[in-house]
């Protein structure tokens, strides 16, 4: 038996790899790739299939305990670079070692909603803003793993370009 995934230890949210932004939680971008149904002569019946590095718009949430400047700096109407860094926690159940892994999300964003919440005595206000993502990668132990990047041309998953060098290269790009 290999290395367990446990569990995440802690993370935080930082702008512009510098800047902590606080407490939050972070719901990360589903990245769902662009379907066709597929039928026709030759086909008996119908099926679907992916399109080739095309993908969905993505969407990152983070919520906030309660108001603070930064949400509220998150939702001005520009670019904003993330990164979330966490530490996972793991285990070697043969050796009996915990370990840590260190994964960080890189996304460029632009706010789409925000929701200051609730007040209520001794309570948190749940704070959320929701935030259209133009760029998305993940490293683990320093190691890309995925980058999406829909206005460059990159689809690039698990040490692949999957196949965008070829689709560039007939578009002359």
């Amino acid at each position: 038996m290999g290395q367990v995934d446990e569990t995440v230890i802690g993370f935080a949210v930082y702008e512009d790899a510098t800047e902590y932004l606080g407490i939050s939680e972070a719901t990360l971008p589903e990245i769902s790739n662009i379907t066709e149904e597929i039928s026709g002569a030759g086909i008996n019946g119908k099926y679907e299939t992916a399109i080739l590095g095309q993908i969905e718009a993505m969407t990152l949430t983070l919520n906030f305990r309660t108001v603070t400047r930064n949400a509220i700096k998150l939702f001005e109407p520009r670019r904003h670079n993330l990164d979330l860094r966490a530490a996972q926690q793991n285990q070697d159940p043969t050796k009996g070692i915990v370990g840590v892994t260190k994964v960080k999300h890189i996304l460029t964003v632009v706010p789409k909603k925000l929701n200051p919440g609730k007040l209520a005595t001794a309570s948190a206000a749940e704070v959320s803003g929701e935030y259209a993502v133009m760029y998305y990668a993940s490293y683990i132990d320093g190691k890309k793993m995925l980058e999406i990047d829909p206005l460059n041309y990159i689809y690039y998953v698990n040490g692949q370009d999957n196949r965008w060098e070829e689709i560039k290269k007939a578009l002359g790009k």
